[in-house]
């Protein structure tokens, strides 16, 4: 079973789109929340209606769409969430893209 056929059959269904909302691409991936031991990296932000940590996930999908390639201001929805894209790297198998590992983050919007 190659990686696209598991993430068909066991990861959530995902979309794509651009900062202006216009969605690129559907996907099925994983998304799992980070738990950093030191706690470098978490910081929040203030809203309205208090302190928002903006927990940190791990996002592993599909090659495509390259998450890698995305332009600033794209992000991703899954069950309702959209999350920004902090970082992405491609992981590869020989000379092809396995599959693309991704740090988000919820967006807050206020």
């Amino acid at each position: 079973m190659n990686m696209t056929a598991v993430f068909g059959s066991y990861g959530r269904p995902a979309s794509f789109s651009s900062k202006s909302g216009e969605k690129l691409a559907e996907m099925s991936a994983f998304i799992s929340p980070l738990r950093y031991k030191n706690k470098m990296y978490l910081y929040g932000v203030n809203t309205e209606i208090g302190y928002n940590s903006q927990g940190h996930y791990l996002y592993i999908g599909p090659p495509n769409p390259d998450l890698t390639a995305a332009e600033e201001g794209a992000y991703i929805t899954c069950m309702g969430e959209k999350y920004r894209i902090d970082r992405a790297e491609k992981v590869y198998k020989g000379n092809d893209v396995f599959y693309i590992w991704a740090i988000i983050r919820v967006i807050v919007e206020i």
